[in-house]
C-alpha cells in the first residue's frame, strides 16, 4: 500500500516538473523578445517549418490539424508522449506573453474564443468533443461538443439552446406571452432552477418529477405532467434527465423518457456532470446510459468522475448546428474567420467570450492513459463502491438507503447508522445521531457528507478512483466506533 502510494504523488509531481521545463522558456521567450520591438519586428525563433516569430506561427485548421496529431489510443502514450503532446501544442499557440500581442482584451494567458489567438488550443477543444460526442452515441457528421465553466454551466446554456432551436423566435424577441415549462427529476440538480431563474421562466416553471424507490426518474409520470402543463396552455419545451444524480447517484431511464419527449417535441438534456464518465467503461456504461443517444445534449464533467484538474465540463451536442444557430451573434471586432461547415470560433457558442482551454486537460490525461486506462480508473472507483456497499451491508449496525441486494448506481454510498439494524421512530433523532457521527468523524480524520431522507438525514459516502481498500475498510470501522459513541451519549 505504501509503495503504491508513493507512485500516486510521484508521477504527478515528474510530469509538473517536466511540463514545467516546457512552459518557462516559452514565457521567457517573450521577455527576450521584448528587447526587438523597438525596431518593428519581432524575434526569429526555429520552428518545424523554418524560422517564426516569439509570438506565433500562425497555420490555418487544415495545415495546423495533421501538424499538431491529435490521437487518441486504446493503450495511451504514456509521460513522453503527453510531454511531446505539450510540446507541440506550444509550439503553435500564441505566445500572449509577447510584447507584440496587442489584438485582445487580455493578455499573459491564453484563453479560447477565435481561432486566431488560441489555433491549437481550439483545435484540441474541437478534437476531445468529437471524441466525446461518439462515446455517448452520437455519431452524426455534426456531433460535437463545447466547454463550459462547470456542469451547472452546461445545463444552463442547454436551455437557452433548447429554447431558441424548438421556438427560434425568441431569440430575437424573447418569451413574449408563452409561459415555458422546464421538467426535471424531483433528485435533479438544483442548476435547472437557478437557470430558470436566470432566464426569466421563473423557479415555478420548473416542474420536478416523481422517483422511483431507485431515485430514478417516472416516466409515466413524466407525461402525466407534460399532458396537465400543455391543458393548462402552458408551453413544455424541455426535459432534464439526470446519469448519476447528486445524492443517490441514480442513472433516468432514458430511452423511456426519450419516448416522452419525442411524442411531445421537447428538448431531451442528460446531466451527466457526475456520472456521465461511465461512458469510458463499456460494462458499466449497460444499463446505467442505455438510451443516452436519443438525447439532444449531454452535460460531460471529466473534473469529477475523472480526477482531471478543475474546471473540465463539456456540453455535448447531438447537431452542433443547432448550437451554432441558437447562439451565434456576429461580431465584426471579434469574429473575422468565414462561415464554414466547421465552426472555429469557439466562443460564438458559449456565454462568455474568453475560455481557458480547459479541454487540453482532458486531453492529456486521456493521452496519458489511453481509454482502456480510463476505463480502468473508472472500474476501480467503482469497485472500491461496491466494497463500501459489501462491508455495510454485512454491518449489523447499518441501514442502507437503497437496496441492499443491488450494488449502488454510482460512486456514492447512502446509509444510516442504526443499533443493531433500528432507526428511531421519529427522524429528527436519525438526522441528530448523523450530524452528529459527522461532526466526530472530522477530528478523527474522516469529512464525509449527509443529506436529508424520509427517515432523517443519511451518511453519503463518495469514493474516488484513488480511494484504497484500506481506507474503506477503515471508514467503515471509524462508522461503527463513533456510532458507538455517539449512541451511549444518548441514553
Amino acid at each position: 500500500m505504501a509503495m503504491c502510494s508513493r507512485a500516486l504523488t510521484t508521477l504527478p509531481r515528474l510530469l509538473l516538473n517536466a511540463v514545467q521545463n516546457l512552459l518557462i522558456p516559452f514565457i521567457r521567450r517573450a521577455d527576450d523578445d521584448a528587447a526587438t520591438k523597438p525596431t518593428g519586428r519581432s524575434l526569429q525563433v526555429d520552428g518545424a517549418n523554418g524560422p517564426r516569430t516569439a509570438l506565433v506561427d500562425l497555420l490555418p485548421p487544415h495545415k495546423l490539424e495533421p501538424l499538431l496529431a491529435l490521437d487518441l489510443t486504446d493503450g495511451g502514450v504514456g509521460k513522453d508522449g503527453v510531454l511531446q503532446l505539450v510540446e507541440r501544442v506550444l509550439q503553435y499557440s500564441v505566445n500572449t506573453w509577447d510584447q507584440g500581442f496587442l489584438d485582445k482584451l487580455y493578455a499573459s494567458t491564453n484563453a479560447v474564443h477565435v481561432y486566431q489567438v488560441s489555433p491549437a488550443l481550439t483545435l484540441v477543444e474541437k478534437y476531445v468533443t468529437k471524441r466525446l460526442a461518439q462515446l455517448v452515441g452520437f455519431t452524426g457528421p455534426n456531433a460535437g461538443g463545447i466547454n463550459q465553466p462547470g456542469g451547472s454551466a452546461s445545463n444552463s446554456s442547454s436551455v437557452v439552446i433548447a429554447r431558441n432551436t424548438l421556438y427560434p423566435e425568441t431569440k430575437d424577441h424573447g418569451i413574449g406571452a408563452r409561459r415555458f415549462v422546464l421538467f426535471t427529476s424531483a433528485h435533479g440538480h438544483y442548476s435547472l432552477e437557478k437557470a430558470a431563474q436566470m432566464f426569466g421562466f421563473g423557479s415555478r416553471a420548473v416542474r420536478p418529477v416523481p422517483v422511483d424507490a431507485a431515485g430514478r426518474m417516472d416516466p409515466a409520470a413524466l407525461e402525466k405532467l407534460v399532458v396537465a402543463a400543455k391543458d393548462a396552455g402552458e408551453t413544455p419545451f424541455y426535459v432534464n434527465a439526470t446519469a448519476g444524480t447528486t445524492v443517490m447517484g441514480s442513472f433516468d431511464p432514458f430511452g423511456e423518457i426519450a419516448d416522452v419527449s419525442q411524442r411531445h417535441n421537447l428538448w431531451l438534456h442528460v446531466d451527466g456532470s457526475w456520472g456521465g464518465c461511465v461512458i469510458f467503461n463499456d460494462e458499466l456504461r449497460r444499463g446505467r446510459t442505455d438510451g443516452i443517444e436519443r438525447a439532444d445534449s449531454v452535460a460531460i464533467t471529466p473534473h469529477k468522475m475523472l480526477g482531471v484538474p478543475m474546471t473540465c465540463s463539456f456540453l455535448i451536442a447531438k447537431d452542433m448546428r443547432q448550437f451554432h444557430q441558437s447562439m451565434t451573434l456576429p461580431a465584426g471586432y471579434l469574429f473575422h474567420n468565414t462561415p464554414t461547415d466547421e465552426i472555429y470560433d469557439l466562443a460564438d457558442l458559449t456565454p462568455q467570450c474568453g475560455r481557458r482551454g480547459d479541454s487540453l486537460k482532458l486531453y492529456l490525461s486521456w493521452a496519458y492513459h489511453g481509454s482502456a486506462g480510463l476505463s480502468s480508473l473508472v472500474a476501480a472507483a467503482f469497485a472500491r463502491a461496491n466494497q463500501l456497499h459489501a462491508l455495510l451491508v454485512a454491518s449489523p449496525h447499518i441501514v442502507l438507503v437503497t437496496s441492499p441486494d443491488s450494488p449502488p448506481p454510482c460512486l456514492q454510498v447512502c446509509f444510516y447508522y442504526a443499533p443493531d439494524g433500528k432507526l428511531h421512530a421519529d427522524k429528527d433523532a436519525n438526522s441528530a445521531r448523523t450530524v452528529a457521527m459527522a461532526e466526530r468523524l472530522i477530528r478523527r480524520g474522516w469529512m464525509v457528507d449527509y443529506a436529508p431522507g424520509a427517515q432523517g438525514k443519511f451518511f453519503r459516502v463518495v469514493v474516488n478512483r484513488e480511494t484504497l481498500p484500506g481506507t474503506v475498510e477503515g471508514l467503515v470501522r471509524a462508522v461503527e466506533e463513533v456510532g458507538a459513541e455517539v449512541v451511549a451519549e444518548e441514553r
